[in-house]
């Protein structure tokens, strides 16, 4: 019998991973510039020299640190922290940053990391997005191979609607993910990136971002992860028109949630939305009216609000729409470069179209439109400029129902007499 000889497999060339560079530097005139827009005064100041530091010491070899900064750079940071009365959280992370500029030899970059993380989230809270990012970016210049470093200032400049700065800083999350093998902040990316092309209006590639999110989490049991991207795909879903789809996705996504889950609050926003788009008010009131105190953040709870006067304009209940409509439209005022300020006018609009409150849905929808053009979102734009043609043409349809009613046939010869004295007075004024 002849032996049959097998050919040893042919040993592949091991793959080298590239991680891709992220964009550092927005529309600020010069590094750290965002801190000083939002930030006045000797805390502006201190946080400004702070985050400059990070980045001098997180691009500096180790070896070279010593010396790095200009004798007695402590003592005027120092100075500054203590003229600044901040907030308790902040006292600590601010207090490694200025030792940073007096010793740097001797610091440790999980430390100055967790630092930079810590006034990124207060910065976050407190509205300031352009000193979150700055802040989330020291930590990831620090951390150079952490992924969920990256991750965290793509997730922030999205938000800021710096499209393209979020998606290197998620396309480099991706890549550290997978060399190093985070597969959390790996699947995580893919579903930033999903979100930013969904929130770009480019439906079809988010489709595709979310579905390699969910295809990490579950090869990787990811549970939690696992049904985020269940959600983003429902939202997706919801928004192409395929509802069938959809509510399956929701189900599943609120069972892999379970009630202690961080995104079950926003599931619950997201469905309720979907059910108002499909003219169900009634269900989707109830639910918006019991998520709005369970809102710490001030983006969220505006946007909550507004949720709720287009549900309660739809519902028919005008004395909500009205307690509810000045709350949203002046939290819109408080923060007036914040993501969602577009979006909550939108919605505001079309509460009070359904009410015929014409005048305050031009009002919202000129709002509207300045604000998605200001930051860049087309999607937000054409919706807001149908919603305003569907308004005019339903103000002049209710004009036209208001008219007084033609001469009935009968008055044929009256009205007759008088469209001939309008002609011939008209013939004699010429």
């Amino acid at each position: 019998m002849r032996t049959r000889r097998l050919t040893p497999p042919v040993r592949r060339t091991t793959r080298r991973w590239r991680t891709p560079p992220a964009i550092v530097h927005g529309g600020e005139a010069f590094e750290g510039a965002a801190v000083l827009d939002e930030v006045r005064g000797t805390l502006g100041a201190l946080l400004f020299q702070a985050i400059r530091d990070v980045y001098q010491w997180g691009a500096t070899p180790p070896d070279d640190r010593a010396g790095l900064f200009a004798a007695g750079a402590e003592e005027v940071e120092l100075a500054l922290l203590r003229a600044s009365e901040v907030e308790v959280q902040l006292e600590s992370p601010l207090m490694t940053l200025v030792r940073l500029a007096g010793s740097p030899e001797t610091a440790r970059e999980e430390q100055v990391a967790l630092a930079c993380q810590h006034v990124a989230h207060w910065a976050d809270h407190q509205g300031l997005l352009g000193t979150a990012i700055a802040f989330a970016q020291g930590a990831a210049v620090v951390l150079p191979s952490d992924a969920s470093a990256s991750y965290a200032v793509g997730r922030l400049a999205r938000r800021r609607a710096e499209h393209a700065r979020a998606e290197t800083w998620y396309r480099r999350s991706v890549a550290l993910g997978r060399q190093t093998g985070d597969w959390t902040s790996y699947a995580m990316a893919f579903g930033g990136l999903g979100n930013l092309y969904a929130q770009r209006g480019n439906f079809p590639a988010a489709r595709r971002f979310h579905v390699r999110s969910l295809r990490a989490a579950r090869r990787h049991s990811l549970r939690a992860l696992h049904g985020s991207a269940l959600h983003d795909l429902f939202v997706i879903a919801a928004q192409t028109g395929h509802a069938d789809e959809a509510e399956r996705m929701a189900r599943e996504a609120f069972e892999l949630y379970g009630p202690e889950h961080a995104r079950l609050n926003h599931l619950a926003a997201d469905l309720a939305y979907f059910w108002m788009e499909q003219g169900r008010f009634a269900p989707a009131l109830s639910v918006f009216q019991a998520l709005v105190h369970h809102m710490t953040r001030h983006e969220d709870r505006v946007t909550g609000l507004a949720n709720i006067v287009r549900a309660a304009a739809g519902a028919g209940d005008r004395r909500l729409f009205a307690q509810t409509w000045d709350e949203a439209w002046d939290g819109v005022g408080r923060t007036p470069g914040a993501e969602n300020g577009a979006t909550v006018m939108l919605e505001l609009a079309r509460g009070a179209a359904m009410l015929g409150e014409y005048e305050r849905a031009d009002r919202a929808l000129e709002r509207a439109l300045a604000i998605g053009a200001e930051r860049g979102e087309h999607k937000t734009v054409l919706t807001a400029e149908a919603v305003l043609d569907e308004v005019r043409r339903s103000r002049a349809a209710r004009q036209r129902a208001a008219l007084p009613a033609l001469p009935a046939a009968g008055d044929a010869d009256g009205f007759a007499a008088d469209l001939v004295r309008t002609l011939n007075s008209s013939l004699v004024t010429r």
